[in-house]
């Protein structure tokens, strides 16, 4: 018999090697959230807590909202934003804590794949046109304060409109790329995130492909825009308190510090507590600790920010009296 001739296969490139292992794997179909607790009794004080967290949220939206909306004294560009700051806020933590919620009351952690990548999306959609309207709002307290006789026609209705749908139309965009780069992505390390909701950084943590790079390097660039915006905040601030310094009354020193640190003071806590969570090392951090932080940077703001708000203006005081009948008000 004819011998035969035994022909060996070409070896593999670290391409095929690749294919062959992702076609191997088996399609992400849903993740697992990082729930807070396991025993019933702290489910049940998580969905409490978060309940309350969410209620007094959306009040001090509402009230926001509806102040400014009824009352023709602040219908300027000023509360113009910040209105449309406290819609932002009602979606920002509609995003994250009703599904939190509803995990601890059905005691499930699942979330479906497309559901993964709608809160991704709204989340830094949010988040994103809530950051630019921040930048806005600094701009339009600079123009206000240090070109105060140019403010009507700098910031008049059609410039306010047309800021305001320029900072949710970058918003759609931006979050559309970035949601769109992430999920290209193919998951093999599992499909249980690190974090009470579908977060891109603890989604990298899963990532097999190098694709992960790519959005590695986008969110760089965002963090490289991130703070040429902070920047310009810093810097429009620091015109706004020299020119306050200078006012010879002490009456109008006062009421133009009054309407710049509220803003200031949200600035800072959305800043701190959202590079806190995205600076920090998610390798080398606990579970429990991601979870604080996720709650510091999630929930916090949106709560926070009518409440400085209301707490700081004498005209948002006023409104909100009128509204409501109360004294705590005034």
């Amino acid at each position: 018999m004819q011998e035969e001739k035994k022909v060996s296969a070409p070896p593999e490139t670290s391409h095929s090697v690749l294919r062959k292992k992702m076609s191997n794997q088996t399609a992400v179909t849903e993740f697992l959230l990082l729930g807070f607790s396991d025993i019933q009794e702290l489910q049940i004080l998580h969905f409490v807590v978060f309940l309350l967290l969410y209620l007094i949220s959306l009040l001090g939206n509402l009230l926001i909202i509806s102040a400014i909306a009824l009352d023709h004294h602040l219908h300027t560009p000023m509360y113009f934003f910040l209105m449309n700051l406290s819609i932002l806020d009602l979606g920002s933590i509609s995003v994250t804590i009703p599904k939190s919620m509803a995990s601890s009351l059905t005691n499930t952690r699942s979330i479906s794949y497309s559901g993964c990548v709608t809160q991704v999306f709204f989340f830094i959609f949010f988040a994103e046109t809530d950051f630019v309207l921040l930048t806005i709002m600094a701009y339009d307290r600079y123009v206000a304060i240090c070109k105060p006789l140019h403010y009507e026609t700098i910031m008049n209705r059609r410039a306010c409109v047309q800021m305001a749908a320029s900072a949710w139309i970058t918003g759609i965009l931006y979050s559309a790329l970035h949601t769109g780069i992430t999920f290209e992505i193919s998951f093999c390390g599992g499909n249980v995130v690190d974090q009470f909701f579908c977060e891109i950084p603890q989604l990298l943590n899963l990532a097999c492909s190098d694709l992960y790079l790519i959005e590695v390097g986008f969110l760089i660039f965002s963090s490289f825009l991130g703070l040429s915006c902070f920047l310009f905040i810093i810097v429009s601030y620091v015109q706004i308190f020299k020119a306050v310094l200078r006012i010879p009354s002490k009456q109008g020193e006062h009421k133009a510090f009054s309407t710049c640190l509220p803003h200031l003071t949200v600035v800072s806590l959305f800043f701190s507590t959202a590079a806190f969570a995205y600076l920090k090392p998610t390798s080398s951090s606990t579970s429990g600790l991601n979870l604080i932080v996720a709650v510091l940077y999630s929930v916090l703001p949106p709560m926070m920010n009518p409440i400085i708000y209301s707490m700081r203006n004498k005209e948002i005081k006023g409104a909100l009296s009128k509204q409501i009948g109360w004294r705590l008000f005034t």
